[in-house]
């Protein structure tokens, strides 16, 4: 049965795995040890860790600082996008990798097949400081939040032609030109589908055909997908959908040159999308005990608090957020609360393969 569940995963989640990827914003293309790196500890060697993560996600330092305490060298291969994150955990990921990165999107089914290591809470004693709003009893019990992306509409107040208030003025004829995105089938059809009234998780082919055609508009106006925060600081786009550690990264980056013409889009009643990265252990990973420490350590509110300052994600570590920077708690980023007014990527099942073959047509111009 296995076998059965097993394959179907990895028809179903290949066809759509661009969901949650951080569209090349996070990745990176160098593996610091292919294959998952070494492991043993002979004559007193220090211990290996293989992580699969985004690339330029996680401080150099705090890596550092855990490697010298602990005796232990780090492995972190870098993805892609979400497909080499779940590829691998669907494949047997346990026999190269002790952690791996994935998304809120896929655990469902991550975990009814089996994938995933149920965790051993009482080795986490610093989960004390998630919030469980984020770290809720569905997933609770196999995986770790680690940081989180509000999906932000971010506009240059002195260059583009309008004030954005919802997600139909991205669409309008005097944004052509003007815009630049993350992707991935599962960031952008949520915003159409919110945009045209209906569930941002619709498994409805009539409403995602219906999507389709808005982001056909929507296409037309962007400029490039990827990099948003860089595009925007040199002017070539006006507006972005991207996301908030990225709004927040530009915004600090133009305010040290005294301009603070950037705004995020005050909605009134469109919601916005919340998605995490969370760690998991993949099932028959060999090194579970150095994960479990890591793990431990990321949650320690000090040491996240720090992580902050390097990468002003929003965070769901509670304990963090009130020992970070004055910089991170107040940043422009951050001023708004959505919380009454978000949603998250959910298990659509089959339909998965409905965004495909729609975001294939997308992407290919048709």
């Amino acid at each position: 049965m296995k076998a059965i569940v097993k394959w179907g995963l990895v028809i179903v989640m290949a066809l759509g795995l661009i969901a949650c990827s951080k569209s090349g914003e996070k990745a990176s293309s160098k593996t610091d040890a292919a294959n998952g790196g070494a492991s043993g500890t002979e004559n007193g060697a220090a211990t290996d860790l293989n992580i699969m993560m985004w690339g330029d996600y996680i401080s150099e330092n705090l890596v550092s600082e855990f490697e010298k305490a602990n005796n232990v060298k780090i492995n972190f291969t870098y993805m892609s996008d979400n497909a080499d994150a779940v590829n691998k955990l669907t494949a047997g990921g346990g026999n190269e990798f002790d952690l791996i990165l994935t998304c809120d999107a896929y655990m469902e089914a991550l975990i009814k097949g089996g994938y995933v290591e149920k965790l051993d809470l009482s080795k986490l004693p610093n989960s004390k400081n998630l919030n469980t709003t984020y770290w809720h009893a569905g997933i609770k019990d196999y995986c770790i939040p680690y940081l989180m992306n509000y999906v932000y509409v971010v506009y240059d107040t002195k260059r583009c032609p309008i004030e954005i208030t919802c997600y139909n003025d991205l669409v309008k004829p005097e944004m052509k030109g003007q815009l630049g995105s993350i992707d991935g089938a599962r960031n952008l059809f949520p915003i159409a589908l919110v945009a045209l009234g209906y569930d941002p998780n619709s498994r409805d082919e009539k409403e995602i055909a219906e999507a389709y055609e808005w982001l056909k508009k929507f296409n037309e106006n962007t400029v490039a997908y990827g990099n948003t925060q860089e595009n925007i600081i040199s002017g070539m786009i006006s507006a972005m959908l991207t996301y908030d550690g990225n709004a927040a990264w530009a915004m600090e980056q133009l305010a040290k040159k005294g301009e603070n013409t950037l705004k995020i889009a005050e909605f009134k009643k469109d919601p916005v999308q919340l998605g995490m990265d969370l760690y998991v252990i993949p099932t028959g990973a060999k090194h579970q005990d150095m994960a479990y420490k890591f793990l431990d350590y990321i949650l320690d509110a000090d040491v996240m608090a720090k992580n902050l300052d390097e990468f002003p994600y929003s965070c769901p570590n509670d304990a963090a957020i009130e020992k970070a920077s004055e910089t991170y708690r107040n940043g422009p980023a951050f001023d708004f609360d959505y919380k009454d007014r978000i949603f998250f990527q959910e298990d659509v099942g089959e339909a998965i393969k409905i965004y495909d073959s729609y975001f294939q047509k997308l992407k290919a111009g048709q």
